[in-house]
């Protein structure tokens, strides 16, 4: 039982963390295990946008993250994405309908 006031993550396998402050934050160690739509999403929600292409990898790469999921976001145009959404969009029409986000 957690103590009053205090959040605990859902299950141990939900690939995020409570920090002190009792915010939900990637457990980026889980990214290699994940499917790659899994993967795109938990590394992408761990990058401080706006954000270019090279943190985008950088982000992914130290996650641990797939040679193909680091090879999407290598394809990436050379920009500053505003968002997760300006990312997903581009990887969404360059990869269509396969990738679930």
């Amino acid at each position: 039982m957690s103590a009053p006031g205090k959040q605990r993550p859902q299950r141990a396998d939900d690939a995020a963390a409570a920090s002190a402050d009792g915010a939900v934050t990637p457990d980026m160690s889980a990214v290699p295990a994940e499917t790659i739509d899994l993967q795109i999403a938990d590394v992408l929600a761990a990058v401080r946008y706006p954000a270019n292409k090279d943190r985008i990898v950088d982000a992914a790469r130290e996650a641990g993250a797939s040679n193909e999921l680091l090879s999407i976001l290598d394809g990436l145009p050379e920009q500053d994405y505003a968002g997760v959404d300006d990312v997903t969009r581009l990887i969404g029409s360059n990869y269509g309908p396969g990738l679930g986000l």
